[in-house]
């Protein structure tokens, strides 16, 4: 397999397993309700919510839900929508209340780092010595490979009583909500609601102001700062997830492609038939005293030649830079061109050009040659080379 594994997307249940899950949406609910923390949460919270929701012309319940929560800016917004082909709209932004270690991504356990990438809450603990939390699935398959192989660390969550030591925290009030959110979520199918983690939010300047002053002094991070931002513009771009894999390098690559962008043209050029060439049947002389000459002498010969090539460059093909073109042409005993060939070098449609040009040259002064003492104008085979180059 080309990639190791799906690390983060909006992955959803077919409409045969939606039929399916449909008995259990209510149970999940109920069976948060009923610890006494969550429980009270709802009661406290749902009606609050739904409210919310309303106000901001948002569905409720909704079905899909997104997290992204960026470090230095110590904040996490919660995107959602009901339906996989809508466009994912913010619902809140939470402030994260306390923050260990620095920016960059968790390595080993006992960092106090937070973890930098793409990873999905995978546990709801309603009896949380944090009030609350959402576990996330650190270390996912790019830490495994990139993270110290028998102590990466672990128990990453979103959880309150807003303190840390490499979690994301924020106060209970917060919590609630965005613990109930998830299990709406949950509810209605989304087995796994992705939750990503930046470095910075790219669209304020001042903070990737200061990712620009940390990479300098820490250059190795530098690759996973850049994957991580190509993930963040295709979603602020689309507001839909992109597919992220990981390689076996442990780098996070995007496979979801982006809107497309204005296509380049293609200058598409129409094959030409093959030529005809009529081969010269009269005498070719071996020997000559005085070869053809072009009209206007050999520096006018010269300046055609020159025109024929930059009027050629152009018909290059995309992966051609330069070529060379051996041609062979006969000039007759009265000056005519007759068997214009190309040997050598070019293309389809350069060779078919150029063909054409020599055969419409204007007449020669024909080639001499003295036999006892007279001067017979000859028939002679020519070559010649032409350089083409973009």
């Amino acid at each position: 397999m080309r990639y190791l594994l799906i690390v983060a997307a909006a992955l959803f249940l077919t409409e045969t397993a939606k039929s399916q899950a449909a008995a259990s949406t209510f149970n999940f609910v109920e069976y948060q309700k009923s610890f006494p923390r969550s429980g009270d949460a709802w009661k406290r919270k749902e009606d609050t919510l739904m409210r919310q929701f309303q106000q901001k012309g948002l569905k409720f319940p909704f079905k899909y839900m997104y997290v992204r929560s960026f470090k230095y800016d110590s904040k996490m917004e919660v995107w959602v929508k009901a339906d996989r082909k809508d466009k994912f709209q913010l619902f809140k932004t939470y402030k994260v209340c306390a923050l260990a270690g620095t920016l960059g991504p968790k390595r080993m356990m006992g960092d106090f780092q937070v973890p930098e990438g793409f990873y999905y809450i995978n546990e709801f603990n309603p009896r949380s010595n944090y009030h609350l939390s959402l576990g996330l699935n650190y270390p996912n398959a790019s830490d495994k490979i990139l993270s110290d192989s028998l102590q990466p660390g672990g128990d990453i969550y979103i959880h309150g009583s807003c303190v840390t030591t490499g979690c994301i925290p924020v106060t209970d009030d917060q919590i609630e909500e965005i613990y109930i959110l998830a299990s709406v979520a949950r509810s209605q199918g989304q087995d796994f609601i992705p939750v990503h983690i930046f470095p910075v939010a790219f669209s304020n300047q001042k903070s990737v102001d200061y990712l620009g002053r940390f990479l300098k002094d820490f250059p190795e991070y530098r690759n996973l700062a850049a994957e991580l931002k190509d993930v963040y513009d295709y979603f602020d771009r689309t507001q839909q997830l992109p597919i992220v894999v990981v390689n076996k390098k442990g780098e996070y690559k995007m496979e979801s492609e982006l809107p497309p962008l204005p296509v380049k043209e293609v200058k598409v050029v129409k094959k030409r038939p093959a030529r005809k060439v009529e081969e010269f049947t009269g005498e070719i002389a071996p020997v000559v005293n005085n070869l053809p000459v072009y009209p206007g002498g050999n520096q006018q010969f010269q300046q055609f030649l020159d025109k024929l090539s930059k009027e050629m460059a152009e018909h290059l093909e995309e992966d051609q830079a330069k070529t060379y073109v051996m041609m062979e042409f006969v000039i007759d005993s009265a000056g005519q061109v007759h068997a214009v060939k190309v040997l050598k070098g070019g293309n389809d449609e350069i060779n078919y050009r150029l063909a054409e040009a020599f055969e419409k040259m204007p007449l020669w002064t024909p080639a001499m040659r003295l036999d006892k003492y007279k001067e017979t104008k000859v028939a002679v085979k020519l070559k010649q080379s032409i350089f083409i180059e973009k």
